[in-house]
């Protein structure tokens, strides 16, 4: 049964549109996961609206959410399978099981003045999991590992094994200059594939600590004392338009063959 990995929406922080955009994507968080007959679905940015295009009526969706800033649920309140009963999106989330539960996160989200449609309207989304980043667990006979991000707020990160080959899902997290996250490594040891925040870069990094993101510079590094065999770059910075994504995968091309900045509607079979 095949394992495809498909990126719907590769930018962080706000969506993007322009000419200068249209080679990598101008849509937020989503990438999806077939695993056999399981579909996996990372994060509800803008994205997640191509997904739903491409998906039967009856289709079940596990919507792993890393964490509830806008970038990956403000497009939620707008997934039609989510209020089309014949569908079955069933929400997992790792960092609010002691902080209300995601199904609260979600309803303020989509609540007045903010929406004007409450979250009771979608009666294909009714299943809501709250876990705590670090456990493992399976969703039919997919395993499931997750570990807890460096992100303001919590992020979980997803490692998905199924049918002995592996994808890695880490976004948002912040790395230490002075020290390879160990927590990380430990996730993504012996990935086929990693994609990992990669919204700055080592030289302009010192500018944003504190903000809760990471370089691709990084990626590759963790990648490398992983053994993981394949990093996509993910999570791009809305001011890096397509020429400054054609020159970062250039340059990470030239540190590591295995790196790839990722795009939208690409997908990758395990």
């Amino acid at each position: 049964m095949a394992f495809r990995i498909t990126f719907h929406g590769v930018r962080g922080s706000i969506p993007v549109s322009d000419p200068h955009y249209n080679k990598y994507g101008g849509n937020t968080s989503c990438v999806s996961m077939s695993c056999g007959d399981t579909l996996l679905v990372f994060d509800g940015g803008t994205g997640i609206r191509h997904l739903a295009q491409s998906r039967p009526d009856n289709t079940q969706f596990f919507l792993m959410i890393s964490h509830t800033h806008w970038d990956h649920i403000h497009s939620i309140p707008f997934f039609r399978p989510a209020f089309n009963p014949l569908c079955d999106v069933v929400v997992h989330a790792g960092h609010l099981i002691d902080k209300g539960g995601i199904k609260s996160a979600l309803s303020n989200q989509m609540s007045q003045p903010f929406f004007p449609i409450p979250v009771g309207f979608q009666k294909g989304m009714q299943s809501f999991n709250d876990f705590r980043a670090g456990e493992e667990f399976h969703i039919n006979d997919v395993k499931v590992r997750t570990t807890l991000l460096n992100h303001p707020g919590g992020s979980t990160g997803y490692r998905i094994e199924y049918k002995g080959k592996v994808a890695c899902y880490v976004t948002d997290t912040e790395h230490n200059p002075n020290e390879l996250d160990a927590t990380v490594i430990d996730l993504i040891q012996d990935a086929d594939l990693v994609i990992y925040d990669s919204t700055y870069a080592d030289e302009n990094f010192s500018n944003f600590i504190g903000w809760g993101h990471s370089t691709y510079q990084e990626g590759i590094r963790l990648c490398q004392a992983a053994g993981a065999k394949q990093l996509a770059i993910f999570h791009h910075d809305p001011d890096n338009d397509d020429a400054h994504l054609d020159t970062i995968a250039v340059k990470a091309k030239g540190i590591w063959k295995e790196a790839f900045v990722a795009r939208e509607r690409d997908h990758i079979d395990l």
